[in-house]
Order: structure tokens, then C-alpha cells, then sequence
């Protein structure tokens, strides 16, 4: 099963389930009878929370391999195992919906590097609740939405976000220094399908200021954190984190500046890691493979 071009075609897989003994040798039969080539494989035992945790690199170059007995034979392992799992075709990348307001440092970072092919995304556009970033974002070829806010408007403003994502396909909305909290609702429709960057290292200095609560405490090491959100504010399943060392000189101001470039990596390469499908939860923490 190869495409037009001859060339083998490759899935990603990615499960978790209750650790147990034999799921190795289960789901690696299952690669082995149908003919699937593993190209890249990494798993992960948790003693704590008793979980098992894969993701692998698999294509179609044997002659026998077989898709269709492949999900047949999966799909028996997986109700048998309790696995919960994404099974996606390595070229259909996940399509991506960036949140801005006014900073524009990490929704550039994140358009340099899917321009240049160095993020496995498809960027549909860019939502804003101020017309700041219009220029930038049309400038790399993409729509930009409007759409001012204010507590008046905020449920019909996070419908018409909503609306969006599932006009435009979106997988993924990434809080790109997008300065609004989102509602309790907003937070449980994008279960696991929204990332934010927060300009400090959580979890110390959540919410508004963190460079000025940081200031005042006289930290030597500032920070970013890239996580999921959830109705907790700051406070959901950490992906990736940057930190910077600073001392006694560094003014509030410089520490906004500094902190431009935490941001933007830990950002990108959360995204990154999330799009690669690398990424599960375990409870409150996050398995990276």
C-alpha cells in the first residue's frame, strides 16, 4: 500500500493504557503480521500511575503490509487493553488557529517556523481581539479575524472563536500571547486542544504581572511555561519551559524583554512537540516521547 509516487506512506500511533505484562509483546506481533515497518518507536512504563505509554513511527513498505488488518487487529488490542489512542497519516498535519492581542513575538516565532517548514502544522489563520497583528499576518499570506472583546461581548466573541475552529477543521488553538482568560465553558470545549504560553516559570507567579511579582520576590531566574489550558488559570499540564538567568540589575522592563525570547522558544517547541504527537496526559503532568 504506497502512494501514486511509489513512495511508502507513514502513520504516527500514539496510546496510553493500564501497564501490564505482554502489551510489548501484543502490539509489536500485531506491527509484525501485518507487515507494518516501525521507523521510529519510544515508550514510556509510569510506576506511579501504573501506565503505559507509546508513540511510533510506522509505514507501508513490505508488500504485505495490509491497513485494513492492521486497524482490524489494532482495534481488537486496543478495546481489550483500554487504550486510548490517536492513529493519524504522518502527512495530514494538524491544523493550527493562533490567538493573538497585541505582542506580536511569539506569533511571529511560530509563523517563521511554519513558513520555513520547520513546524508539522498547517497555520489556517489568526484570531485577535485587537487589529494590532493585521499586517504581519497578512503579510505571510493569512486570514486574520477581528474580534474586539469586552465582558459585555465575551460569550458571543469566544462563540464566534469557536465557530471558527469548526468552519476552518482547526486541531489546536495556540494562546500566542493572547491577554484574555478564557470562560469555564471556552476552557471545557477545547479540552486538550488549546495551548498557552505564560511569561513565567510555573508554578510560581501565575496570573497578571508575573515579571513584577518576579521583581519584587528578586528571582535570579525568570521564565516561560507552554501548557494546556484548562478552567484552572496557569495552572494546567506543563509541556516545555525556558528560563533565563538574571541578577540584582535587571529592571522590570528588561525583564519583559528578556523574557520575549523564553516565550517564543517555549512556546514553539511545545507546539512542536504537540503536533509531532508527542504529548499525553498522565493526571496533572504530561508524558513527552
Amino acid at each position: 500500500m504506497s502512494n501514486e509516487m511509489g513512495q511508502a506512506q507513514s502513520w504516527i500511533l500514539s496510546f496510553k493504557c493500564p501497564d501490564q505484562l505482554g502489551v510489548v509483546a501484543r502490539y509489536s506481533n500485531i506491527f509484525l503480521e501485518c507487515g507494518a515497518f516501525i521507523t521510529e518507536i519510544s515508550n514510556y512504563s509510569d510506576p506511579i500511575s501504573g501506565t503505559f505509554f507509546l508513540r511510533c513511527v510506522f509505514d507501508d513498505r513490505e508488500p504485505s503490509f495490509s491497513h485494513e488488518l492492521f486497524m482490524e487487529r489494532f482495534l481488537v488490542l486496543a478495546e481489550e487493553m483500554q487504550m486510548q489512542y490517536t492513529l493519524r497519516q504522518a502527512e495530514a498535519l494538524p491544523r493550527l488557529l493562533l490567538a493573538v492581542s497585541k505582542y506580536d513575538h511569539c506569533l511571529n516565532t511560530l509563523l517563521t517556523k511554519w513558513k520555513s517548514g520547520a513546524l508539522s502544522a498547517n497555520v489556517v489563520g489568526v484570531v485577535s481581539n485587537h487589529d494590532d497583528c493585521r499586517g504581519i499576518v497578512e503579510w505571510y499570506g493569512l486570514s486574520y479575524h477581528h474580534y474586539p472583546i469586552s465582558r459585555a461581548t465575551r460569550p458571543a466573541q469566544e462563540a464566534q472563536i469557536l465557530a471558527l475552529m469548526d468552519e476552518a477543521k482547526v486541531d489546536l488553538l495556540v494562546l500566542a500571547r493572547y491577554m484574555q482568560i478564557l470562560s469555564n465553558d471556552m476552557c471545557i470545549a477545547l479540552e486538550g486542544r488549546a495551548i498557552n504560553i505564560h511569561h513565567s516559570f510555573l508554578p510560581g507567579f501565575k496570573g497578571a504581572r508575573p515579571y513584577h511579582q518576579a521583581y519584587d520576590r528578586g528571582v535570579k531566574v525568570i521564565g516561560a511555561t507552554a501548557h494546556y489550558v484548562t478552567s484552572d488559570l496557569d495552572e494546567g499540564p506543563i509541556i516545555s519551559q525556558e528560563v533565563r538567568p538574571i541578577d540584582h540589575q535587571v529592571s522590570v522592563e528588561q525583564m519583559v524583554h528578556y523574557g520575549h525570547d523564553t516565550e517564543a522558544t517555549a512556546l514553539s517547541h511545545a507546539v512542536r512537540l504537540h503536533c509531532e504527537q508527542r504529548v499525553m496526559l498522565n493526571g496533572q503532568r504530561t508524558v513527552i516521547l
